[in-house]
Order: C-alpha cells, then structure tokens, then sequence
C-alpha cells in the first residue's frame, strides 16, 4: 500500500497507530510522541496516498478518519514532524505567471471578496477562541507563562516601539482586524489612527468597541482597500494582513506605503512568512480558509521594497510564537466546540479544528515564521542601535 510505504520510509520521529477499516492495526516508528488515525473506509487512504497535501484536511472534514484519544494536535504533531521535508520539497515549486495570477490575483473587488470569506464569518466564532480584545494574529510570548491576553498586549507595545510613537501623530493601520492594536496605539500613545479593513463584520464590530471605549475622536476605521486610501502618515502598521496582497502585487503594496508614508515616517510590516524559497499556499488551505493567501519567502520582500525609496531599517524573525498562540487558539476553541457545532455544523468544526491544529504544526515543525520588518525613508530616522526596544 503506497501510503504505509510512506509511513515506512518518513516515520523516525514517535509512533503513528494506524487503525484500517477491517479492524487491523499497524504501528509505524517508535517512542514518543504517540498518535493514533482510524480509517472508516479503504477509498480515504488511497485519496490521501495520491494527494496528502489536500486531502489529508478534506477527509477530515468529511469524517473519513478520525484520531485516536491522544487528539488532533499530537496525530499533527506525529505526522508533520516527520513529513517535512516531504512537504517542503513539493511547496517549493516555483509557480508561473498565470498560476499565480490564479492563486494569488487579489484585484481589488477580489481582494474585498476573498477576505469577506473568512473574515465576516459571525463575530459570535472569534470570540470564542481569541483574547479578550480579539487580536487574530501572532501574540508575542515574552514569557512562556503568559497568558495570551498578556501576550497580545506585549505584541502591541513591541509594535509601538518599533514605530517611535510620539503624541499627536497620525497613524494608518491598514488591515486593522477588529481594531484592538489601533485603539491601544491611541490609548498608550496618544495618538490618532485610521484604521483600513476589507470586512464588514470587523467594522462594524471595531466601531462599536471604539464608541465604547470613547476613542472616536482618535480612531476611524474604513472599508477601503489599501490601493483606495489617500494620505499622509507619521507612521504606518500592517498586522497579520500582508499574507492576502499576493505575489504579483506586493510592487504595488509597497509603491502605495511609500506614497501614504511621510518623509520622516517609520512603517512596520508584521506578517507571516516562509524561511524556504518561494513557494506556494496549500491547496486545502487556500480552498477553505484563505482563498487568494500566501506567505512570502524573505527573498519576495526584499525584491519588492527594494525598487522603491524605502529602506529596511530593522527585521526580526519570530520563531514559534505563533505556535504557541495557535495551540492556545485550538484550546479555546475545543472547550466550546459543542456550542460552535450546534450553531454551524460538525463539518465546519473538523474544519476548522484542522485549520488551526495544523497551521499550529506548520509554525512548530516546517517553514513557517513572523517577519517584523521595519522600514523608513532615511538612515538616521531610527537609532542605529536596538536597544530602544528593550528599555522599559
């Protein structure tokens, strides 16, 4: 069978239990960590054998396996430990002009279109398994007994030292989410921010949070592409929102940052990437959680801002905060997961649980990191050394 044949190959890493149809049980390496996978029909394993890339997540969806008592997050822990470089070696392929315009043409109404598919799903499912000010992106874990309340606030406060925040200036946040860092930006540094976003449902609900909170006559927030918007800024900030341009269009991204950022102004672009070469999204992935997404390799950034007056000022790599904040995510997500399936369906909770269990995976055991790039117009527009951003 060409999946055992796999199994047999890649396995060094724990022990995989692998339960078949009739009953039959075949055990695969050694040691910790253990996981189990029982297989309800024989046509799952073979879809799984011919492309485990996609159909690893689509059978799970459809109930065509499940894991054994260990759960998801250590059968993940098993298999894409030992299948790195497996993956790795086929997500490098290099993709041609029209496969990328496909995957990755984010024009505007698409641009609109594709972030609505993930982000204005009800606001009722992210409150349930993100922090308290709903910050869906990479909390900074600057102890590993942080919560991750106190880890998205240590997030924020690196951000603001990173943009040399002075009172009065005005701030662009493009990709705001539901507007937490753009109101702690306001609130801690006294300064005014317009904050750009693609759903509607995170509008409405960072207007809301902002009326609450009485920061109106500090923050706006916009439904507005970033290529719409016209302005000039002190400063700007991208979180967790530079994974959805696309290849073919970080020219114009980076084109359009230099034209809103003033001559003195510092930018930080906070976003997931890949430490491989280029490559691209998982097709399971894209299909259903992020259609038109991709991550860059360092490489792709660089080529970008390199054509325009900006000039990169700083850059950090976090490695393995987003792991951490994602198993955190699964946590939540688990101790609710019988409300989310009665409100939606058991389908989009094995969905979703696998979406976050092995995004986990990709963080803790492949390519996946944080690039915090810092950027500006002019040498000496940031200290020449680091540690402004360590002293309290």
């Amino acid at each position: 069978m060409t999946l055992f044949r796999l199994l047999e190959e890649n396995l060094r890493h724990g022990t995989l239990t692998v339960q078949l149809p009739d009953g039959s049980e075949h055990r695969f390496g050694s040691g910790q960590p253990e996981a189990t996978i029982r297989f309800r029909d024989a046509r799952t394993l073979r879809r799984i054998a011919y492309d485990p890339g996609f159909e690893f997540g689509q059978t799970y969806m459809e109930g065509g396996w499940d894991c054994g008592e260990e759960g998801l997050p250590a059968l993940l822990d098993v298999t894409m430990s030992n299948f790195a470089g497996y993956f790795a070696h086929r997500a490098r392929t290099p993709l041609g002009f029209l496969r990328k315009a496909m995957e990755q043409g984010n024009r505007i109404r698409r641009a609109y279109r594709n972030v609505s598919h993930h982000y204005d799903l009800d606001e009722w499912l992210f409150r349930r398994f993100l922090d308290r000010g709903m910050f869906y992106s990479c909390a900074y874990f600057e102890r590993p007994d942080m919560t991750l309340e106190e880890a998205q606030e240590a997030k924020c406060r690196i951000i603001a030292r990173k943009l040399r925040l002075k009172p009065g200036m005005r701030v662009l946040d493009i990709g705001c989410g539901w507007g937490g860092l753009a109101m702690h930006l306001a609130r801690e540094n006294d300064v005014s921010v317009d904050g750009l976003t693609l759903s509607r449902e995170q509008l409405r609900v960072a207007r809301e949070e902002c009326a609450r909170r009485e920061l109106d006559d500090r923050v706006a927030f916009h439904f507005r592409d970033y290529r719409e918007h016209r302005g000039q800024y002190d400063r700007i900030v991208s979180v967790g929102m530079f994974e959805h341009v696309g290849q073919p269009y970080y020219g114009a991204f980076f084109e359009q940052l230099n034209d809103l950022l003033k001559d003195d102004g510092i930018a930080l672009l906070h976003t997931i990437g890949r430490t491989s070469a280029p490559g691209t999204t998982n097709a399971w992935l894209r299909r259903y959680i992020f259609p038109g997404g991709y991550t860059p390799a360092l490489s792709e950034l660089s080529a970008a801002i390199e054509p325009t007056p900006l000039m990169l000022t700083d850059l950090e790599v976090w490695r393995l905060h987003y792991a951490d904040t994602l198993a955190e995510w699964f946590r939540r997500f688990q101790s609710v997961r019988a409300e989310v399936a009665e409100r939606f369906d058991e389908r989009f909770c094995r969905m979703w649980e696998f979406y976050l269990a092995s995004c986990e995976g990709t963080f803790r055991h492949w390519d996946q990191v944080v690039f915090q790039a810092q950027m500006a117009k002019h040498h000496d527009t940031v200290p020449t050394t680091r540690d402004y951003l360590y002293r309290v």
